[in-house]
């Protein structure tokens, strides 16, 4: 073999090692590339299933507080129309006060604090329902005026024990009866 021939097969093979080279270059090139790819895509995927997740987050939690805002008006509203109600029930306890009705009413209220208190009753009420109540009551009557709607208030002479018949605590005491009535 002579030099040339042994420096052309070193060049042979030098050229084929490189061709080797480059061709596994090439292929690790395109490994990475896809290896990148799929990375890209994996972190593109990742990235959606998390703005979906927030997104979904989101827009729960704006349901939720319009749901809330909502009920909230509505009972605001129903609180509203019950204030009215009740105020509309105190004018007609204003009214019947004017009604031929309202002197029996006075005089079965009378009753019915003497039969508690007994016959010793001081019965007092509003300064417009003193004339009626001083004839109804007699000697029992207490000219004390009283700020009520209507009714009266009865107590015992040592003032130990009181009955509110007033149109105002007779309201009170029903509140929630009237507001379940209105409601």
């Amino acid at each position: 073999m002579s030099l040339e021939s042994l420096a052309e097969e070193i060049r042979a093979r030098g050229e084929s090692e490189f061709s080797e080279i480059g061709r596994r270059r090439a292929a690790d090139l395109v490994k990475i590339a896809q290896d990148r790819d799929a990375r890209v895509a994996a972190l593109r995927a990742d990235a959606a299933k998390a703005t979906e997740a927030e997104v979904a987050r989101e827009r729960a939690q704006r349901l939720a507080a319009a749901h809330l805002a909502a009920r909230r008006r509505l009972y605001e509203a129903r609180e509203e129309r019950l204030d009215r109600g009740l105020l509309e029930t105190r004018e007609l306890f204003r009214g019947l006060t004017e009604q031929a009705s309202y002197a029996p009413i006075l005089r079965r209220m009378i009753a019915s604090a003497t039969a508690r208190l007994g016959r010793s009753a001081r019965i007092s009420g509003r300064a417009e329902d003193a004339g009626v109540l001083g004839r109804l009551a007699g000697k029992a009557f207490d000219p004390t005026p009283r700020p009520i709607l209507g009714g009266l208030v009865a107590e015992t002479e040592d003032g130990r024990r009181r009955l509110d018949l007033s149109f105002d605590e007779l309201l009170r005491q029903r509140s929630d009866a009237v507001r379940g009535l209105l409601a």
